[in-house]
C-alpha cells in the first residue's frame, strides 16, 4: 500500500499548492506533545522530507465526491436536494434517478466496497468494541477527543461553525450514536445504519468545507482547506490507533490480531468517511506511527483549545441521569478529568484550559480491568456473555447523553454553516 516504506505518505499528481503555514508551526512543541505516542513506537518514526511535504499538500485538499454532491445540491437548491439525499441514504442509489447527478454518483461509490474490505475481520473489530463496555466510550472520549484539542488549527472549524454555542453535550450524544452504530456487527455494511450515518456525515463534512472555504473569515493560507485530509486522518486515528492505546494504558489487554482487527474496522469507517487510502492501514503499530506525522505537522493549543476543552469537561453536568443528577453528574466530571491527567500529564491539562488533577480513577481501575482481560483471555466461553453486558452498559451511557430519543446523525434539517463538524 505504501511502497518500499510501509509508512509512506502517498503523493497525488494534482499540482502543488503552497503549504499552509499551520503546518510544522512548532515542531519542536508538536515533538513534545507527542513524546509519550513516540514511546511505544518502536524505531524512528520521523516522516522523511517527501513524507513531510506530502502531509502538508494534504491541507489543501478535501473529498472530491461528496464535495461535488454538495455543489450539485447547492445548485439544485435545498427544497430539491435535501429530500433526495435523505431518500438516497435510506434506499441506496438505486432509488434516484441519472437526474441526481453527482448526489448519485457519491451514493453509488459508497455502496461499492472496495476490494480490500474483510467483513470478517470488521465483526470481529467490531466485537472487540463492544467488549470494552463504559470504560472503551469514557477512554474514546478523553483520549481521543479531549486530547485531540491540543491541536489548535482543527479546533478552528469547530469553533467557526457554532460548537460553543451547541454545546459539547449534544456533539458527544451525536457521536456516541454513530459510535454504536458502526461497532454493530456488520454496521458498516452497505445499507445498515452505521454504514448510511457514516456517509450522511461525509456529506456533511463536505457542506462544511464548502461553506468555510468561502467565507472570508476563513484564513486559508494559514489553516488550508476546512476538514482536509490531514485532519480527517486525525479524526480517523483517534477512533482506532488513539482509542487503542488509550485502552492498553488503562490495564485492558487485546491480542494483537483483535487490534489489528479494530484497526481494519476503522479504515472501513475511514474510507466510507472520505479518508485517503494511503493514509490510513490495517495494523496498530503502523497506525501509531501514522499518528505521530499527523501529531508533528499540527499547530500548537491556543486559546480555542482552552474553550473547547472546558466546554467539554463540564459535559457531564448535562447529562440525563434516572437519580442524583447533580451529584453523579460532578462525580462523572471527575472521572474524566482523572482520565485526562493519566493520558495527558499536568502540561495537558494546562493546555486545555484544566483544573489540574491525580490520576486516581484510572489508577482504581487498573488491576480490575487487568484482571478482567485476563481471564477474558484465559476463558473464551466468558467473551460472548461479558460482550452483551458490556455493550448494555455502552447503550445506557449512549442513553445519558441523549436522553429518551437517540441523536442519530440525520435527526434535523439542514445544519447552518457546519453545525455537525465535529
Amino acid at each position: 500500500m505504501w511502497g518500499s516504506d510501509p509508512h509512506a505518505t502517498d503523493t497525488t499528481s494534482t499540482p502543488p499548492q503552497p503549504v499552509p503555514g499551520r503546518h510544522g508551526a512548532d515542531r519542536d512543541r508538536a515533538r513534545a506533545l507527542a513524546a509519550r505516542l513516540r514511546l511505544t513506537i518502536d524505531g524512528d518514526p520521523e516522516p522523511s522530507e517527501q513524507d513531510w511535504t506530502a502531509l502538508g499538500q494534504a491541507l489543501n485538499r478535501g473529498d472530491p465526491l461528496a464535495d461535488a454532491a454538495i455543489a450539485w445540491m447547492r445548485e439544485v437548491g435545498r427544497a430539491t436536494a435535501w429530500p433526495l439525499m435523505e431518500q438516497g441514504l435510506h434506499e441506496g442509489p438505486g432509488a434516484l434517478s441519472d437526474e441526481a447527478g453527482a448526489l448519485k454518483v457519491f451514493l453509488a461509490h459508497g455502496w461499492q466496497m472496495p476490494a480490500w474490505v474483510d467483513w470478517r475481520r470488521a465483526k470481529r473489530g467490531a466485537q472487540v468494541m463492544q467488549g470494552t463496555g463504559e470504560h472503551g466510550l469514557m477512554v474514546l472520549r478523553d483520549a481521543g477527543l479531549m486530547a485531540g484539542y491540543q491541536a489548535g488549527a482543527i479546533n478552528q472549524t469547530l469553533l467557526k461553525t457554532g460548537a460553543l454555542e451547541r454545546g459539547a453535550h449534544k456533539r458527544i450524544a451525536e457521536t456516541t450514536t454513530w459510535w454504536l452504530a458502526c461497532t454493530e456487527e456488520d454496521g458498516l455494511q452497505p445499507g445498515q445504519p452505521g454504514h448510511r450515518m457514516t456517509l450522511h456525515v461525509r456529506l456533511m463534512h463536505a457542506l462544511v468545507r464548502d461553506q468555510l472555504a468561502r467565507s472570508p473569515e476563513w484564513d486559508a493560507q494559514w489553516l488550508g482547506l476546512p476538514i482536509n485530509q490531514v485532519d480527517m486522518q486525525a479524526t480517523y486515528l483517534a477512533f482506532s490507533a488513539v482509542h487503542l492505546l488509550g485502552l492498553r494504558l488503562t490495564g485492558m489487554l487485546f491480542a494483537q490480531e483483535d487490534a489489528d482487527a479494530v484497526m481494519h474496522l476503522w479504515r472501513v469507517m475511514g474510507w466510507l468517511v472520505g479518508v485517503e487510502d494511503h493514509l490510513m492501514c490495517d495494523d496498530e503499530a503502523t497506525g501509531r506511527v501514522l499518528m505521530y506525522r499527523n501529531l508533528v505537522t499540527q499547530a500548537p493549543p491556543d486559546e480555542s483549545s482552552a474553550l473547547l476543552g472546558r466546554a467539554l469537561m463540564n459535559e457531564p453536568l448535562q447529562r440525563t441521569y434516572p437519580f442524583a443528577r447533580a451529584l453523579r453528574g460532578r462525580l462523572d466530571r471527575e472521572r474524566h478529568l482523572s482520565l485526562v491527567s493519566w493520558f495527558l500529564g499536568p502540561e495537558g491539562l494546562h493546555n486545555l484550559g484544566l483544573p489540574q488533577r491525580q490520576p486516581w480513577y484510572p489508577l482504581m481501575m487498573m488491576a480490575p480491568t487487568v484482571v478482567g482481560s485476563v481471564a477474558l483471555r484465559t476463558l473464551p466461553w466468558m467473551e460472548g456473555p461479558w460482550r452483551a453486558i458490556a455493550r448494555r452498559q455502552q447503550r445506557a451511557y449512549q442513553q445519558g447523553l441523549a436522553g429518551r430519543e437517540p441523536q442519530a446523525p440525520w435527526n434535523a434539517k439542514e445544519p447552518a454553516a457546519g453545525q455537525r463538524s465535529g
